[in-house]
């Protein structure tokens, strides 16, 4: 595909991106200048647009060029692996209306300020946040190695991988600056359409070129068998699996890019509309990428990475250009709108939680300021990273989601258990973040299994274990429960 006709698309996409960010802009008072509306949008945001920008965040380059790849790789193993998140996905609708009402109640801008005051602890929130740094920063990488493998696939190298790193990486940064989470949450609303519109049209005019869907899976079942069994060709034994669905289905609570977004809803009616939107969303989206995957298969059976199948495809006859560079914008708009959802994210949390406690307090101004300045930063090292280009990127996403999970038993018994303690939750958090960071880089799997079946039942029994033997702070769980269940629907 011609380089000229890529970088035309992707400069009207950035135009109209700009245009909607900006005028974003205008709809905050004085610009946005607390950490609530910079951060949060002012806990004003309503339900379809966070249901769309949820999407976008949450349906990133895994999907199209991710789980496409992995489709393409281990077959329809890699529909049910989806299929498991999206089961997690109903963690949402008993924890975001908790979510909801604590970070009124308290004004939580951040996850793990949350879980630093549940656990009467500020090194509960550092550690946290610290931890979500070490592994959100190569799940942003990988959103970057997405783009830098789609535009370069697509021109058959004329566009360089690090140039379409570099492009995503200042596009993330544009939108951050301009107004906060309230720009990108509308540029992910407009993002959002773009891509479910365009991938959906592109995937069904490629099956039918195909020879249509009976056609399709004909081909598959006689060409290509494996890839309709699991564990096919073996890359989904039971063992794989689990190592990548158990993170996986917790990734609504553990990756708190997307948790943030619990405290943004206008109301629960809002949060509602989001969940339901979403649900819709990623049904339809989930079923296209392995669409992509198995055509990609039929159609080029031969390709060293499987992670190039998507922008092989798109760069094929099957596609026309036009719609082409249509679908390949709205997989660059996915990239991007998960990168600048997790620097804001990570940047928050920085600014909130690290350099708050450093300082014995700080004032609302200088978190921000804070906050902005370590934007670049993040930036520059996710960048850094994508350029290794290591291994498939829906196994990196799920490694990333490996490290968070080790969160999950604090976030649970913030809610739901009077016990747990400051003790517990740092040495959940610290001692399962050391445990998966030692078995990848050993590349140890005791017993045979890898780290994302290990890490979850380690942190569970490191949070209960130290907090059965430590005190908890009563009074603080007491009250946060109380304020938890204040906004359940059904005790208003």
């Amino acid at each position: 595909m011609s380089s000229t006709l890529v970088w035309t698309s992707v400069l009207v996409y950035v135009v109209v991106a700009l245009g909607v960010a900006w005028r974003s802009r205008e709809r905050v008072p004085g610009g946005a200048t607390d950490m609530a509306h910079y951060f949060l949008g002012g806990r004003r945001m309503g339900g379809l647009v966070s249901a769309l920008s949820y999407s976008a965040t949450t349906y990133s380059a895994f999907m199209m060029v991710g789980l496409a790849g992995l489709t393409y790789a281990g077959g329809v193993g890699a529909l049910g692996f989806e299929i498991v998140y999206f089961a997690g996905v109903s963690l949402v609708a008993i924890f975001g209306p908790r979510f909801w009402a604590v970070g009124k109640a308290f004004g939580f801008v951040t996850p793990s300020e949350m879980l630093g005051h549940r656990y009467a602890n500020r090194g509960v929130a550092v550690a946290t946040a610290l931890v979500s740094s070490l592994f959100l920063i190569p799940y942003a990488a990988v959103q970057l190695a997405g783009v830098g493998y789609l535009l370069s696939g697509m021109t058959d190298g004329a566009i360089g991988f690090t140039t379409g790193v570099a492009v995503a990486t200042v596009l993330a940064l544009v939108f951050t600056f301009i107004a906060g989470i309230r720009s990108v949450m509308w540029t992910d609303a407009l993002q959002a359409l773009l891509m479910i519109v365009a991938s959906t049209a592109v995937a069904l005019l490629v099956v039918a070129s195909l020879g249509g869907f009976e056609t399709l899976f004909a081909t598959l079942a006689d060409e290509h068998p494996e890839a309709l069994t699991v564990p096919g060709s073996g890359l989904f034994t039971s063992v794989t699996f689990l190592g990548l669905t158990i993170p996986w289905f917790f990734f609504s609570l553990s990756n708190p890019q997307v948790s943030q977004r619990l405290f943004m809803p206008a109301s629960l009616q809002a949060m509602r509309r989001m969940l339901l939107g979403f649900l819709c969303f990623g049904l339809v989206y989930t079923a296209v990428s392995v669409l992509w995957g198995f055509s990609a298969l039929i159609a080029f059976p031969e390709l060293e990475n499987s992670d190039l199948a998507t922008p092989t495809l798109l760069a094929s006859a099957h596609v026309p250009p036009l719609l082409g560079v249509l679908v390949m914008v709205g997989i660059l708009a996915a990239a991007v709108s998960t990168i600048d959802s997790i620097m804001l994210t990570l940047s928050s949390m920085l600014s909130r939680d690290v350099y708050a406690v450093a300082r014995q307090g700080s004032d609302e101004r200088r978190q921000l300021w804070v906050g902005k300045a370590v934007l670049p930063l993040i930036a520059l090292l996710a960048l850094a990273f994508a350029e290794l280009r290591l291994d498939l990127i829906a196994v990196l996403s799920v490694a990333a989601s490996t490290g968070l999970v080790v969160t999950v038993p604090a976030l649970i018994g913030a809610f739901f258990w009077r016990g747990g303690s400051a003790a517990g939750a740092l040495a959940s958090i610290l001692g399962g973040g050391v445990l998966v960071v030692a078995l990848y880089i050993t590349g140890a799997k005791p017993l045979g299994w890898p780290p994302g079946i290990w890490a979850l039942p380690v942190a569970c029994v490191l949070f209960v274990g130290i907090s059965l033997i430590t005190s908890s702070p009563r009074r603080n769980a007491e009250a946060f429960i109380a304020a938890a269940e204040r906004g359940l629907p059904w005790r208003r």
